[in-house]
């Protein structure tokens, strides 16, 4: 390797990197994505050394001029990569040194790459954590608009995947909406980890200049510098972190879509998904396959593999930095991807689902889903709860004979298990009258669905910046 192509380090060494090994530790074809956080990060740390006496005001107009042309050059495309310069920070030094001459040699004084890549994935990071909360709460608004929208469509509510009592869609569309409120928590508690500087840590020990780190921090936006050098440059926990919220919240999603998927079907065919999230078949004419949900739904597989990716990356290393630690950028890089892309998929598509009414209202006819509510009509009249439970099972038991639903039978018939019943035991079994009754904090009835709506509502726009 020739003396341009590692001038940045390679004082120490005797001979050139092999060919191969400089493709094999490059990270340019990747960590490149970080390049404007680089160039801020450099900013910060140049008006910090003139701030102390390191460069002059000369200089540091050098270096500005310089680092914001590079920036120019990169986002119009006009620049080429060099695998022998490795990285993304040592790309742009090398250029801003061909552009300014020493003055670019002197922007590294008082630190390294060590913190140099810690402060940029942190930056990073941290916009990409504002990105993904902003589509979540568009999903969540869609969410929430939606179940108003269906706040009295009755569905039947499922344990075991067996039909057990009846709820409104809007119910179930503000569990939906009840996890992503969890996710954007931890999203914003994840963040304030995210917002650290280790700009200063140097590789491992701080440095010998008279650096004042608060001053970087504060430029960059970060709450604090961070405490100690040498968990400064070998922290990954944020990004372990921040992939173990994603992983979570890609769950959440792929629970929504494995029953956007069963909705879909001709077995279920509660809902309609329009047309442009939906693919046919190249041999079945009459196929509408929802691929955006069943996309989702495998995507959550990749991004708990990052998970786990991270986790066994840092599980064995000591302090402080390892080359290891560059295998922590593209699970990351892949996870954020991934989750933008699913969320704005969704928030896309949420708000245009059409409920079929009359398909859910049928199924929640069907599965005796008023069973416990003549449980509990039994209850009120003096019965204990486990006899109402038994008498009310001998009457599933009659209704599944007779192919007739509780609320099909005569007086007289359920009068045969209890002569506690009377008339008004309708008022109980039929679908709107049992979804009515619930009508408590996280009930299913629809005045409690709507106020959660209005609760939802009031919550955003608390949050609102």
């Amino acid at each position: 390797m020739s003396d341009s192509s590692n001038q940045q380090w390679g004082g120490r060494f005797s001979e050139g990197v092999d060919a191969f090994v400089a493709r094999f530790t490059a990270s340019i074809d990747f960590d490149r994505r970080l390049y404007r956080h680089d160039i801020e990060g450099s900013m910060a740390h140049a008006r910090m050394l003139q701030r102390t006496g390191i460069l002059s005001q000369e200089e540091l107009s050098a270096i500005l001029s310089g680092l914001e042309g590079i920036l120019e050059d990169i986002e119009n495309n006009n620049i080429d990569w060099s695998i022998e310069l490795e990285d993304i920070h040592m790309n742009i030094e090398a250029r801003l040194t061909d552009r300014i001459g020493d003055a670019g040699k002197k922007l590294h004084t008082g630190r390294s790459r060590n913190d140099q890549v810690a402060t940029d994935i942190r930056l990073w990071l941290r916009e990409e954590i504002d990105h993904i909360s902003n589509e979540l709460k568009r999903l969540q608004t869609g969410l929430v608009n939606l179940a108003e929208q269906e706040a009295d469509t009755i569905m039947p509510g499922f344990t075991h995947l067996q039909t057990a009592q009846p709820v409104t869609f809007g119910h179930h569309l503000m569990a939906w909406y009840e996890m992503l409120v969890r996710d954007s928590e931890r999203l914003q508690d994840c963040r304030k980890r995210v917002n650290v500087s280790p700009l200063g840590a140097a590789a491992l020990a701080g440095t010998t200049y008279p650096i004042d780190r608060e001053f970087t921090a504060k430029v960059l936006g970060f709450d604090r510098p961070s405490r100690n050098s040498l968990d400064s440059v070998s922290d990954r926990d944020f990004a372990i972190e921040f992939c173990s919220v994603g992983a979570l919240l890609m769950t959440h999603l792929s629970r929504m879509s494995e029953e956007l998927v069963l909705w879909t079907s001709a077995q279920f065919d509660f809902i309609d998904l329009p047309d442009r999230f939906c693919t046919g078949s190249s041999i079945m004419p009459q196929k509408k396959n929802p691929d955006v949900p069943e996309l989702v739904r495998g995507k959550t597989g990749r991004v708990n593999g990052h998970l786990i990716s991270l986790l066994t990356l840092m599980k064995s290393q000591p302090l402080a930095y390892n080359k290891d630690n560059q295998e922590d950028k593209e699970p990351l890089f892949d996870t954020v991807d991934t989750l933008k892309d699913c969320l704005r998929a969704f928030a896309d598509m949420v708000p245009h689902i059409q409920s079929k009414k009359a398909n859910m209202s049928e199924a929640a006819r069907r599965g005796f889903s008023t069973a416990t509510d003549l449980a509990d009509y039994l209850v009120r009249q003096g019965m204990p709860f486990r006899n109402a439970h038994e008498v009310v099972g001998k009457a599933v038991a009659y209704g599944i004979e007779q192919n007739k639903d509780l609320s099909e039978m005569s007086l007289e018939e359920l009068t045969v298990f209890s002569d506690t019943i009377k008339e008004d035991v309708f008022d109980v079994l039929t679908l709107e009258g049992s979804v009515a009754a619930r009508d408590h904090i996280g009930g299913t009835a629809p005045g409690q669905v709507r106020l959660a709506v209005k609760q939802a509502r009031k919550l955003a726009n608390d949050n609102a910046p």
